[in-house]
């Protein structure tokens, strides 16, 4: 093989591959898009590890609050009637 008859070579193989240049396209586009369901798929049903549901950190309400909120709630009429609006219907306004 000559280097000065390469680029004859070369574009008598493009000549031949671009006949089916749609079919390679179109066989290209399928591989990419099988391998981002592929992808998708795996991410989708990770599960998280041990180690990563242990480090969440978890809401933590101080006792105090909670007692302060207890007796304010046992303490005053309007709060007593707030709290059993609240339970009997969360979402009102």
């Amino acid at each position: 093989m000559n280097i000065k008859s390469l680029p004859a070579a070369l574009l008598t193989s493009f000549h031949k591959v671009g006949r089916y240049a749609i079919v390679l396209f179109v066989l290209f586009l399928g591989l990419v898009y099988s391998f981002l369901l592929y992808r998708i798929n795996v991410v989708s049903s990770a599960e998280p590890s041990n180690t990563a549901i242990t480090q969440t950190n978890t809401p933590h309400v101080d006792t105090t609050v909670v007692k302060q909120l207890l007796d304010l709630k046992d303490n005053s009429v309007t709060v007593q009637t707030l709290f059993d609006e609240a339970r009997s219907n969360p979402f009102q306004e």
